[in-house]
């Protein structure tokens, strides 16, 4: 049985389209909760961090919204990193940017942490490399240490995690500079072409392996990392992403694994969803990740 502490991070500031913010409530409602305890785990559901809405704010002129989200995130690391060891943290975004506050808070409980991130997109980008300059885009970057000041301080500034400590799977949409920063930094990389050509078996086993050594090993779950036919209800939708059984299997070899102590489930938008039927996948796939089981 796991203690696991759900947070809400109803903020879509970091996004050019509205809409993830309805998100933490699109996976209340696809009954997470009681599907988890449902398995025999405790759950507690610690409500949401207050955000203010977009139309209350004004825009910054370089990063929008960049002191809103930095405050934001602060309140989300504050309150994973005062949660009790032994304690698993699900929080529910909320648009990527979410992630500068809930890995750092994790990774503020001591011990190395890894980072699996399973998405479509790199989230890599630095304000100066950002085309869009939406901070979605870059929280990756910024817990490696990189970007701007304002975000760097959630957590003080400097590293949250080690290029050697990140794994993604599933990217098949990069910018140019997120492109030059994994071949920089030497990050580990399985794209859908790597996914295409070994399976997800293959992958996932390489991705454990690599990451064996962290005291803590975080996922960050961006459901647009599934093909859009399977979940149309994303901002950033990229054909040719995970189909829903690889997904699933991907979450049953983490559970068996029993490696993953920390995960965010970001970018669900309902606005852009179908019957709330993105929300409800993404219920399933936490479930196969926590331990349901076929047999």
């Amino acid at each position: 049985m796991l203690d696991i502490a759900i947070l809400g991070i109803p903020m879509d500031l970091g996004a050019s389209r509205r809409g993830v913010d309805m998100g933490p409530s699109a996976l209340r409602l696809a009954q997470l909760e009681d599907t988890l305890a449902a398995l025999g785990h405790q759950v507690e559901d610690l409500g949401n961090i207050d955000v203010p809405v977009p139309e209350a704010l004004p825009e910054s002129d370089d990063l929008r919204y960049v002191e809103a989200i930095a405050e934001t995130c602060r309140g989300a690391y504050e309150t994973l990193a005062a949660l009790p060891q032994g304690r698993l943290p699900l929080s529910l975004g909320g648009d990527h940017s979410v992630s500068m506050g809930t890995v750092a808070g994790v990774a503020a409980r001591g011990g190395r942490t890894g980072v699996i991130w399973l998405d479509a997109h790199a989230d890599l980008n630095t304000p100066e490399t950002s085309p869009s300059l939406n901070i979605h885009g870059m929280p990756l970057a910024h817990l490696l240490g990189l970007g701007d000041p304002r975000l760097l301080d959630i957590w003080g500034g400097g590293q949250v995690l080690l290029p050697k400590d990140v794994v993604f799977i599933g990217l098949r949409s990069l910018d140019d500079g997120e492109r030059r920063l994994i071949q920089e930094l030497g990050l580990r990389a399985y794209t859908m072409e790597a996914v295409d050509r070994r399976g997800i078996v293959e992958v996932a086993d390489d991705a454990l392996q690599y990451l064996s050594g962290v005291d803590r090993l975080h996922l960050s779950f961006d459901i647009d990392v599934l093909d859009p036919s399977v979940t149309p209800g994303v901002g950033t939708p990229v054909p040719g992403g995970l189909s829903y059984r690889e997904a699933h299997l991907l979450m049953e070899l983490l559970a068996q694994s029993r490696a993953v102590t920390s995960v965010d489930l970001v970018e669900v938008n309902p606005f852009l969803d179908e019957r709330n039927g993105t929300a409800l996948t993404m219920v399933e796939m936490a479930a196969s990740l926590l331990g349901k089981r076929i047999l």
